[in-house]
């Protein structure tokens, strides 16, 4: 099983590395044949690594065939990501060096996540009809990323708190509870009627004083570590129950409201980390107006896409004293909320939760279930992008709702857009009051790179090359909605998609260990390290070589 696990992580980190050209692993490298295949030659001083590789495709023309680099001289074969991370550490810049040792540490968090997954199987039953609630952010949270080599590894947390706390083992715990003085915390809308008060938290002096905000149980320590607030009371007493949900930090009160606390610990990249900014929570309240003012004005997406109501929040100016209170429709009895990240997870029978999912509600055809996702998530996204706007929203923040007969679109979290003031001041001039100063962009360019990068890749391309016996059948769907959905666009704006999408060469490729991990801000430039990008070709041109089997 360990040797399994380390393999399986190591294809998916030399593949991360090949792609986004770490040490020119790609751009240096030249390419050789052998008898068991293909070989890039990277020169490494008076010596040379080597790296078996295969046709991709999927935003890099290679990956990695084999979880192994060989030292040329020597022909030692390095199979283990201490070794491989210490070989390319010796060939980066002195100043990036320490970022390769906290790759590696993020590496080792998650080959015990993997480890620890393979020995704690899911038993959710063989009908997904009768699966509990949660049950596809489980199953989600224990498959890896498309892009993200170790996604499945947070920082500095034990087995026995992931047992405790992390989606893929669907626990159930009480939240703690810090009352703080009134006049420190900014609220914004109502908070829930669930909201205990300071005295049913056993803090009867702090009542009409001090508001509660809720303390995902990780971060206590962190807090106390910190120094509480001037004023500020624990409550001893743990109080709601609640289950993760695929983000981890956002859990489930119910199925209509959950709750998004800071977390002190970091996902997919050391510097990406699980606190909340409190701008985050004013953009996102202004993503959703500005998504449903869009929506005001275009009928025909009435009742097919939906967001949840996030203006409701509280924080006290500090990252780790926060939360959203994101409140989801009330769906029908018998619909399926499932967050697109679950699609291609393993069910307990080991097929994909596509194919249950298509049994149930498309006749047994994962390809009809998909057309008709891709047909209205294309559709509702160049929509978006004619009035300068392309979400952050991957599979993570993004859920299908089924009932027989129908599909929508479920989203959440929007508060990382890009926007071209140009073309949304002409048809929803505003303001919409987001904190970001980057949201706001000069030109098309960077809100194609957000729409190419989260709808095109992620959202869809991820799934043809995500199942390879069907890779070519869904590769043409998704071309051939999009292209649909930018000819119904029209206008400049479809003229735009067109050129940077459907018809360029390469396309921007998200180069997150770069800036999450191995860089500095500094030194990879990163404005914002969830929108650093290197390229990768176009896997939407027709015939495009290597594209995969049919």
């Amino acid at each position: 099983m360990t040797a399994t696990c380390e393999a399986e992580l190591l294809i998916r980190v030399l593949s991360a590395l090949l792609r986004e050209d770490v040490v020119g692993l790609r751009t240096r490298s030249t390419l050789a044949d052998r008898p068991d295949g293909r070989w890039l030659r990277l020169p490494a001083g008076d010596d040379a690594l080597l790296l078996p590789v295969t046709e991709d495709g999927f935003q890099c023309e290679y990956a990695a065939r084999l979880p192994l680099l060989v030292r040329e001289s020597d022909g030692a074969e390095l199979t283990s990501y201490d070794t491989v991370l210490t070989a390319l550490r010796a060939l980066a810049d002195p100043v990036d060096r320490a970022g390769y040792d906290a790759f590696a540490e993020e590496c080792r968090q998650t080959l015990e996540t993997m480890r620890l997954h393979a020995t704690t199987p899911v038993g959710f039953g063989a009908d997904s009809a009768h699966w509990p609630p949660l049950a596809y952010d489980a199953l989600a949270a224990r498959l890896d990323h498309p892009v993200y080599p170790t996604s499945r590894g947070r920082s500095d947390l034990s087995a026995s708190q992931l047992l405790a706390y992390a989606p893929e083992f669907h626990p159930r715990f009480a939240l703690r509870w810090l009352a703080l003085p009134r006049e420190s915390v900014t609220l914004t809308g109502t908070l829930p009627t669930f909201w205990p008060s300071c005295a049913e938290l056993g803090l009867p002096a702090a009542e009409g004083t001090h508001l509660p905000l809720p303390v995902h149980p990780l971060t206590v320590d962190a807090l106390r570590q910190g120094g509480l607030p001037e004023g500020a009371v624990l409550a001893d007493r743990a109080h709601l129950d609640v289950v993760p949900t695929l983000s981890m930090r956002t859990v489930a009160v119910d199925a209509t409201s959950h709750l998004k606390l800071p977390l002190a610990t970091a996902t997919l990249g050391l510097r990406n980390k699980r606190s909340i900014k409190p701008g985050t929570l004013v953009d996102g309240a202004a993503g959703q107006r500005l998504f449903e003012a869009v929506l005001a004005r275009e009928p025909r997406f009435r009742d097919r896409i939906l967001h949840a109501d996030e203006s409701t929040y509280a924080h006290a100016g500090h990252e780790l004293l926060a939360v959203l209170c994101r409140r989801l429709p009330a769906f029908a009895e018998g619909d399926e909320v499932v967050p697109l990240a679950a699609l291609l997870a393993g069910a307990p029978d080991g097929r994909p939760v596509l194919d249950h999912l298509a049994d149930r509600f498309y006749g047994g055809d994962p390809l009809a279930l998909l057309d008709a996702f891709l047909t209205l998530l294309f559709d509702w996204q160049t929509t978006l992008f004619g009035y300068g706007i392309a979400l952050e929203s991957h599979q993570q923040n993004v859920s299908l709702v089924l009932r027989p007969g129908g599909l929508r679109l479920l989203f959440k979290d929007d508060d990382g857009p890009r926007i071209n003031p140009r073309r949304l001041g002409a048809v929803l001039p505003g303001p919409w009051g987001f904190d970001d100063a980057r949201t706001c962009v000069a030109g098309d360019g960077p809100v194609a790179d957000v729409f190419t990068t989260i709808t095109v890749h992620l959202c869809a391309g991820a799934y043809a090359f995500g199942l390879p016996r069907q890779r070519r059948a869904v590769l043409d769907l998704v071309r051939d909605r999009l292209t649909e959905a930018v000819d119904r666009l029209g206008g400049d704006a479809g003229d735009e998609l067109r050129a940077r999408v459907l018809l360029a060469a390469r396309l921007p490729v998200k180069a997150m260990v770069t800036a999450g991990t191995l860089l500095s801000k500094e030194r990879s430039g990163a404005a914002d390290i969830n929108k650093h990008y290197t390229t990768g070709p176009n896997y939407l041109l027709p015939n495009r070589p290597g594209g995969g089997p049919s």
